[in-house]
């Protein structure tokens, strides 16, 4: 494959998704799934739980999700008029608990489909107890890589918080370098954001942990980061526009007493959790083909797979998909 684009990424997640489509299948279904639905309702849901946000509007916008009682919406109405609980331990358990959940829920389908695609590229076969084994191996190489890279995107901020905000008195000058130190920091932040993306990859493939995946990702990425940029730009702006409609629809719809609008959210939060399902998994599909190609620009994946050769590995002649599926690329082609 002689130019490598967004389109060859994604035709080859295709086919390796494909090959193996009942594996990626249970494996959506088992964490992708939760991850995406949870996504779709989390703002209602957290609505529930801020003692801030007015118990009526609250009200309207659960009555698909929780289906409340004649009792419950008495109780409600009772207590409308009473001042509003102040933010204590007990209100912040769930979104603690539910922000857990969606990180914990994230890692493992991200280790485990990683895993899986990894193996479905060079044509090994691909199963789902060494999937979810892959799991435990990949937990910690992941966590330390999220700390890591978290903590080195916050540094650059911290300068804003010793500079005080331009005020509309404030001179042209001071005005002109808050905003140009913004700029700067912005593009900082999207450069290494683009500079990582391979990183939580590394940390699966190669175990390694903490600072190495970041580093290991930069030096991958120095000479596609425009096939990087064009990946995450286009997954982000599919997946932020799916999350965006949705809750709009949610908020807007499942009025009580209006039936066809339940149906219509509860079909909609189906749809829309099935889709961003989908997304998710080619996401990740997609970073890990990413990966092996930047492999084969810098010339690491010629000696894989002349090792996949000498492992005395045999494909059935009736399983063509499943067959190692050789890359070529050309190293000086322009991205």
């Amino acid at each position: 494959m002689g130019t490598l684009s967004l389109w060859a990424v994604l035709c080859e997640s295709k086919r390796i998704i494909n090959a193996h489509s009942r594996h990626f299948l249970a494996l959506s279904v088992i964490f992708l799934l939760p991850l995406s639905f949870s996504l779709i309702v989390s703002p209602t849901l957290l609505l529930l739980f801020d003692p801030t946000t007015p118990t009526n509007s609250t009200n309207s916008r659960l009555h698909v999700l929780l289906r409340l009682t004649t009792s419950t919406s008495h109780h409600t109405h009772h207590h409308h008029n009473q001042p509003h609980p102040d933010i204590t331990l007990n209100s912040l358990i769930f979104p603690i608990c539910f922000s857990l959940f969606l990180f914990l829920t994230s890692l493992c389908a991200l280790s485990s489909i990683t895993h899986s695609v990894l193996h479905g590229f060079f044509g090994r076969p691909v199963k789902l107890p060494s999937a979810l084994l892959s799991i435990l191996s990949s937990f910690l190489p992941l966590i330390t890589t999220h700390i890591f890279s978290q903590f080195l995107l916050l540094l650059p901020t911290l300068p804003l918080l010793f500079i005080r905000p331009p005020s509309p008195s404030s001179p042209l000058i001071q005005t002109f370098l808050y905003f140009f130190l913004v700029i700067v920091l912005i593009i900082l932040l999207v450069n290494l954001r683009i500079s990582w993306t391979l990183a939580p990859v590394i940390a699966v493939a190669e175990s390694s942990y903490a600072l190495r995946p970041l580093l290991r990702s930069t030096a991958l990425v120095r000479s596609m980061k425009t096939l990087a940029a064009s990946t995450i730009l286009f997954f982000g702006l599919l997946e932020g526009l799916l999350l965006w409609s949705s809750s709009v629809f949610i908020s807007t719809g499942g009025g009580v007493g209006a039936w066809w609008k339940d149906w219509a959210v509860v079909l909609q939060i189906v749809l829309t959790s099935t889709t961003l399902m989908v997304l998710m998994l080619y996401h990740t599909a997609a970073d890990t083909v990413l990966y092996m190609y930047c492999k084969a620009v810098h010339g690491e994946l010629a000696v894989e797979i002349a090792e996949e050769f000498a492992r005395e590995y045999v494909s059935l002649p009736y399983d063509e998909e499943k067959v190692p599926h050789v890359v070529s690329v050309v190293p000086h082609v322009s991205v």
